[in-house]
């Protein structure tokens, strides 16, 4: 059978044992407790759960496993071209099992390329988990590898100057090393980087998956080997996501290409026009790079920022339609301060050196119409600019 394309396994994945079953829509499986007669039989089925295995059958405890969320697992597993998906609580949480995974395999020595969203820099940074960072660049990547280093990290597009990586590159300068990429930006419709090298991607699923700002999670798609690792740190610190956050995000995949594609095709367009207005210093958008990476992100993506010529906290402040908050991914478009608040946590010299102003603002464009946004943008771009250069 020829392999479907990804509009359709977004529909369908984690779904498909449903029409033999007597189902249309997924269950929502609320259970914490599965009741167990042979109680010999279910100690080694925990036993197999414990060691970061998926023994047939239900799960002996809620907070080992839920069916609900593993139907989205395999959905994001199928997406990313990966063999297994890890769900978890939040997209911190699974940033955190994955260190805490090469933590227990004696490797505590990350390497992790600037910028990174603004609580992962800092979780790096402060060593909370026991691990080292060394920041760098794509060209030293090569000479920051050590003995005992366990992950290299990159977000990209990254957040929020959407610079863009060379995922092959990277993977390659990593010499043997597993490339964590964050892929939140992009998704599985745009871009899936173990097609290019990397070994674990990373999603903060309250983002573009999840797709309406109404439920958080996160995911980490990767080969059977690390998702066991991720298993076993999941039911010990308990971070698994919860079943109605793992239904509400499965149902966020069938619709994602159309999402994404729709806000991508809006963001390309007003990236355009942002790059023409003259309160507008400097539009950050991948299709206006021509040194990007060719042929690893299809299009542009979903979010732009740009530095302003006046007070972006009136820009943030005066704007109608668009809601100034922090998150992305949704239906709605959003507007935020990185230096205020995504990126608060970051030392200001660190913020820097990654490319983050104190004027850059970060837009992720959602699926109103375009000229409705752009209207909105103009207006309150301009009074901004009026209130510096009369």
């Amino acid at each position: 059978m020829t392999r479907q394309t990804l509009d359709t396994r977004a529909v369908h994945s984690g779904r498909e044992d449903l029409a033999a079953r007597g189902l249309h829509a997924a269950p929502l499986d609320f259970s914490t407790v599965y009741p167990a007669y042979d109680t010999g039989s279910e100690a080694a089925r925990l036993d197999a759960f414990a060691a970061g295995e998926l023994p047939e059958g239900r799960p002996v405890y809620g907070r080992v496993g839920n069916p609900t969320v593993a139907r989205f697992e395999r959905a994001v597993a199928d997406l990313e071209g990966c063999a297994a998906a890890v769900a978890f609580s939040s997209g911190m949480a699974a940033l955190t099992a994955c260190l805490l995974a090469s933590v227990a395999q004696g490797r505590r020595h990350i390497v992790a390329i600037r910028p990174l969203y603004g609580t992962s820099d800092h979780l790096l940074t402060s060593g909370l988990l026991g691990t080292t960072v060394t920041w760098t660049t794509p060209e030293a990547l090569p000479d920051a590898i050590r003995p005992d280093t366990g992950l290299v990290i990159a977000e990209t597009p990254a957040n929020p100057t959407l610079a863009e990586h060379d995922i092959a590159r990277l993977a390659e300068a990593a010499t043997g090393v597993p490339l964590l990429v964050d892929n939140t930006f992009a998704t599985p419709v745009l871009q899936r980087p173990v097609e290019h090298g990397a070994a674990v991607v990373l999603h903060s699923a309250t983002k573009f998956l999840g797709g309406h700002g109404d439920v958080m999670g996160g995911v980490v798609a990767c080969g059977e080997e690390f998702a066991r690792a991720l298993r076993q740190i999941r039911i010990v610190t308990g971070a698994i996501l919860h079943p109605f956050a793992g239904y509400m995000l499965l149902r966020g995949l069938a619709t994602l290409p159309v999402r994404v594609r729709r806000a991508a095709e809006s963001a390309a367009d007003l990236a355009q026009r942002l790059a023409a207005h003259p309160a507008v210093t400097r539009v950050c958008y991948p299709s206006l790079n021509p040194d990007r990476p060719s042929g690893q992100m299809e299009g542009g993506g979903c979010l732009v920022s740009f530095e302003v010529a006046a007070d972006p906290h009136v820009v943030v402040g005066s704007v109608e339609l668009i809601t100034p908050a922090v998150s992305l991914g949704g239906v709605d478009t959003l507007i935020q301060h990185p230096a205020s608040l995504t990126h608060r946590i970051v030392a200001d010299e660190d913020r820097w050196s990654g490319g983050i102003g104190d004027r850059l603002l970060r837009l992720s464009v959602g699926l109103e119409d375009v000229d409705d946004l752009w209207r909105a943008l103009d207006r309150s771009l301009s009074q901004a600019y009026e209130e510096v250069h009369p």
